[in-house]
C-alpha cells in the first residue's frame, strides 16, 4: 500500500517539473514567436488549430482561448482532415499545428495542402528539425526534453509547456488588437463579466402594471397595500401629472411606526423620502448596483426625461439577475 506521504512527494515532483519546463520557455521565445503573432494578426480568415492525441486536447483549448479573445479560430482533427474536413481550410487562414515530435503521421499527411493552397502554416514542436518544424513559416519551440512522467512516455511537461505558449500568443494578439472589456463581454454574454458589462436596468427592471405608485394624498394605510401587493418592498408616490415626487420604502414604514404615525389619517407624502435618487433604463445594470450600494439603498426607480415611472428594481432583481 503506498503511503500518503509518497503521493504528496510525487506531486511536488511532477509541479516542480512542470513549473521549470515552464519557465524554460522564456528562453525559446525568439523572431519565430514574433513571426508567428504577425500571422496571426494578419489572417483574414480563421486560426485553424490541429493537433493529435494530448497535443489535440491541448489545441482545442488554445482555439477556444484564441476565439474568445478576440483571435477567430475553431480546432479541427487532423485525422479528420484527410477524411474531408480539409475542406475547412482556406487560403486566407492561418494554420497552428502542435505535435511534441513534429512527426505526427495525422499532422504530416496533410502538410502538402498547405503548401499547394499556400496556407501559412505555425507549429509548435519539441522537435526543431522534425519535418512539421521544417515546413513551418513560424515555429514554436517548446523545449521539453523530458516530461514530468518518471517514465518520460505520457505528455505532461510538454503539454503543460503548449498551454502556456497558446495563452501566450492568445494574450500577446488580445493586446496588439486593443481588446477590452466589453469586447470579451460580447464573446461571453452568458458570464459574469458579460452580464456586468452588457445588461442594462432595462433587461432587469420590472415594468407596466408592476410597477408600485400612489398619488399624492393617498393614505398610508392604503398606500401600504401597494407596496405589499407589488412585492418591491417600496411604492413610487406620484404629483397630478403622474411625475415622481417622492418614494416610500420599508424603511420609511419603519421610520413612521417609530413616530406612532397615524395609518389611517396620514397622507403618504408627509412619511415619503422626497427628491429621491431615480435612474434610467439605459444605464447598465451594473452602474444601477454601485449606486444602490453607494447610496445604501434596497431599490430604485426608473424614470423617463419627463421624471414619470417607467420600472422599478430592487437588489434581490439584480442578484437573480447575476449582477451581484
Amino acid at each position: 500500500m503506498t503511503k500518503q506521504a509518497d503521493f504528496l512527494a510525487s506531486a511536488r515532483r511532477t509541479i516542480q517539473l512542470e513549473a521549470e519546463a515552464v519557465q524554460e520557455l522564456e528562453n525559446h521565445l525568439d523572431g519565430d514567436f514574433q513571426r508567428a503573432c504577425e500571422l496571426m494578426s494578419q489572417c483574414k480568415g480563421r486560426i485553424i488549430v490541429t493537433g493529435m492525441g494530448k497535443s489535440g486536447h491541448i489545441g482545442r483549448k488554445i482555439a477556444a482561448t484564441l476565439a474568445s479573445t478576440g483571435t477567430p479560430a475553431f480546432f479541427v482533427h487532423p485525422g479528420e482532415a484527410s477524411h474531408g474536413d480539409l475542406g475547412m481550410f482556406t487560403r486566407d487562414d492561418v494554420v497552428l499545428a502542435l505535435s511534441n515530435s513534429g512527426e505526427t503521421s495525422e499532422i504530416v499527411t496533410i502538410l502538402p495542402l498547405f503548401k499547394r493552397i499556400n496556407i501559412p502554416l505555425i507549429s509548435m514542436t519539441a522537435k526543431p528539425d522534425s519535418n512539421l518544424s521544417r515546413a513551418a513559416d513560424a515555429n514554436l519551440h517548446i523545449g521539453v526534453e523530458k516530461e514530468a512522467c518518471p517514465l518520460n512516455l505520457a505528455p505532461t511537461s510538454s503539454t503543460t509547456t503548449q498551454l502556456v505558449l497558446g495563452d501566450a500568443l492568445a494574450i500577446a494578439l488580445l493586446e496588439a488588437k486593443g481588446f477590452s472589456e466589453e469586447d470579451f463581454a460580447f464573446s461571453h454574454p452568458g458570464g459574469s463579466l458579460g452580464r456586468r458589462l452588457l445588461l442594462k436596468v432595462e433587461n432587469v427592471m420590472h415594468t407596466g402594471t408592476d410597477v408600485p405608485s400612489v398619488k399624492a394624498g393617498t393614505l398610508l394605510y392604503d398606500a401600504l397595500f401597494e407596496v405589499t401587493q407589488k412585492r418591491l418592498g417600496m411604492t413610487a408616490v406620484l404629483d397630478e401629472d403622474g411625475a415622481v415626487i417622492g418614494i416610500f420604502t420599508d424603511g420609511d414604514l419603519r421610520r413612521a411606526l417609530d413616530q406612532d404615525v397615524n395609518l389611517k389619517s396620514t397622507p403618504i407624502e408627509q412619511v415619503m423620502t422626497a427628491n429621491c435618487t431615480t435612474i434610467k433604463a439605459d444605464i447598465l445594470a451594473a452602474e444601477c448596483l454601485q449606486i444602490m450600494e453607494s447610496k445604501k439603498i434596497n431599490a430604485l426607480l426608473v424614470v423617463d426625461d419627463a421624471n414619470k415611472p417607467v420600472g422599478a428594481l430592487n437588489m434581490h432583481d439584480l442578484l437573480k439577475a447575476g449582477v451581484l
